[in-house]
């Protein structure tokens, strides 16, 4: 239990927020009227600087490149952004933990 207390809110936000993505089906963009959480669209905005990523990261996730790069050029690097930002905080975790064996040494 003491474990999972030391495993960081974002962590587990950016893992299954991936899980979720790489498990939806890929969607061309107008196809379908679906839930959204940007602003603007919910203001009845069409365009909207953000929209496509998600699904971008999804066509990517089924490895379909192109269809990726037409729903939003920047799906790629937010997936490696995404992917950088999570390797950071499991490598904190595993040095976190590495100092604590280390005192408990220190201290027995």
């Amino acid at each position: 239990m003491k474990m999972l207390n030391r495993i960081p809110v974002e962590l587990i936000f950016w893992i299954t927020a991936l899980v979720l993505l790489a498990a939806a089906a890929p969607v061309k963009h107008g196809h379908i009227h679906h839930f959204t959480l940007c602003p603007l669209a919910n203001m009845g905005f069409d365009w909207c600087p953000g929209c496509g990523i998600g699904r971008a990261i999804t066509q990517l996730f089924h490895g379909n490149i192109r269809e990726s790069l037409e729903q939003h050029w920047f799906g790629i690097p937010a997936l490696m952004i995404i992917g950088h930002r999570i390797i950071e905080l499991v490598n904190r975790i595993i040095i976190n933990n590495r100092k604590l064996k280390y005192k408990e040494k220190r201290y027995v």
